[in-house]
């Protein structure tokens, strides 16, 4: 089936979108009546990635936060592919078609290995509620927003398993202020969580749980969650025609109208371009794009197009299912509010309803 692919829609624009996760999704599902819109993505379907630890102790909330593309992206093509090169005329998936664009959003994130089917992610979830189900001791690698949060989920689900977590870091949180990560220790302290700070685990050196950590300290754990930094996914990009928009980082660089600096057709949202990981952002990113591919497409010029200004450092972790911290501009508070925000409902309904879906 190699070759030139592409529909003719009685002369509207052809926009490719590259990724299918938080600000790709909303992207194709808001142009897919205004213009030829491909969505590229190895997957078939879009996650709710910031409910996906809540869905590893409880995995009935993944029948929520697992979405297949087809529900919210019905007047548009679906490709279960994955990109690997991009050129002037279009773009280039791994089984060897070419799909022309003239609008161009990369939308990538991170690289993560997780299955093609929804039925398979939601199994990957049954097996590690599992695996936290049968294990009275748990060690958890990575003390960012990840490792923070399952922890958080397991000291209140599973009251009673011993629950370590280590990180190499001098604080967790680091990507945000210091009061928040000292709230954040204290929470998990008083749910008797075992913080290790400055430290990382030789994995290769772990046998009949146990773990050593590079500092000779020994732990003792029925089971691990590696909750590191993910790279981002633009390896592929490198060599392609945006390989010369990459900073030092791997990440897009984009203007205020969230094109890819240098390129006037293409735009990049969410955790590839270089500004805080954050979901919201990427929400925010795909708002503003297609704005201005509406403006673009109807033949508008640059004066009109809106424009997104990075905010300062802004960031809710959810602690269980009722707490949370949360770190806004002017103060950092902890707690039931925070809790209020996110934790409960971890805005599932609210995004399944930005998608055009049922909420619960």
């Amino acid at each position: 089936m190699a070759g030139m692919e592409g529909s003719e829609g009685g002369g509207r624009k052809k926009v490719v979108v590259v990724g299918g996760g938080i600000g790709g999704s909303l992207v194709a599902k808001s142009l897919q009546f205004t213009a030829d819109v491909v969505l590229i993505d190895p997957k078939e379907y879009f996650e709710i990635t910031w409910a996906s630890l809540r869905a590893m102790v409880e995995p009935s909330v993944a029948e929520r936060s697992v979405i297949e593309h087809v529900d919210y992206f019905s007047n548009g093509r679906i490709v279960t592919s994955a990109a690997v090169d991009i050129a002037e005329r279009g773009v280039v998936t791994e089984d060897g078609n070419l799909f022309p664009y003239d609008y161009l959003v990369v939308a990538t994130g991170h690289r993560d290995s997780v299955p093609r089917s929804r039925r398979e992610r939601i199994a990957q979830y049954q097996d590690e509620f599992e695996k936290i189900k049968s294990s009275n001791s748990i060690l958890i690698i990575g003390g960012g927003p990840t490792g923070v949060e399952l922890a958080g989920e397991i000291a209140v689900d599973f009251p009673e398993k011993k629950v370590t977590l280590v990180h190499r870091g001098s604080r967790l949180l680091e990507f945000i202020g210091p009061k928040a990560s000292r709230k954040t220790l204290d929470w998990l302290t008083a749910k008797k969580v075992e913080v290790l700070l400055g430290q990382s685990v030789d994995l290769g050196s772990a046998s009949d749980g146990l773990y050593r950590t590079f500092d000779g300290e020994t732990i003792r754990a029925d089971c691990h969650f590696l909750c590191i930094g993910k790279p981002v996914g633009s390896s592929w990009l490198k060599e392609t025609l945006l390989g010369g928009s990459l900073d030092d980082r791997g990440r897009l660089m984009v203007d205020e109208n969230m094109r890819v600096k240098g390129h006037k057709n293409v735009f990049a949202i969410g955790d590839i371009t270089d500004e805080l990981k954050q979901g919201y952002l990427a929400h925010a990113h795909a708002e503003v794009t297609v704005k201005n591919l509406k403006v673009l497409m109807s033949g508008g010029k640059g004066p009109k197009l809106a424009t997104h200004k990075p905010g300062s450092a802004m960031a809710l972790v959810s602690l269980g299912r009722k707490e949370g911290v949360a770190q806004f501009p002017f103060m950092t508070i902890s707690g039931c509010i925070p809790g209020k925000i996110k934790s409960g409902d971890l805005f599932i309904g609210k995004t399944r309803k930005k998608l055009g879906l049922k909420s619960n």
